[in-house]
């Protein structure tokens, strides 16, 4: 199992037009055969944060996932709205 988790700060006042295609690109990752999980969260504190966890059966699948077209057109989409983007990735040592 890869984990990868997502911290995504974007830009004040495009949060709505962001989590329209995060909501998409959600719901199309999950449908990637590698994609376990993938959950897209906010906190209500911080309304210009987002935070993405996701779980792949191993890094290839999270590789093929960076490579899917709909990934693409979604990072092209979002990349001016984005003002920061933290990717931390995770095998796991025990299950």
């Amino acid at each position: 199992m890869f984990a990868v988790v997502v911290t995504i700060t974007v830009h004040p006042g495009q949060m709505p037009v962001f989590m329209a295609a995060m909501l998409e690109n959600a719901a199309a990752s999950r449908a990637e055969p590698a994609c376990q999980r993938f959950d897209v969260a906010t906190d209500p504190a911080r309304t210009d944060e987002v935070f993405l966890y996701e779980i792949y059966d191993d890094a290839a699948g999270f590789d093929a996932h960076r490579e899917m077209p709909h990934y693409k057109v979604f990072d092209a989409a979002v990349a001016p709205l984005v003002q920061s983007k933290d990717v931390r990735t995770y095998s796991v040592v025990d299950a």
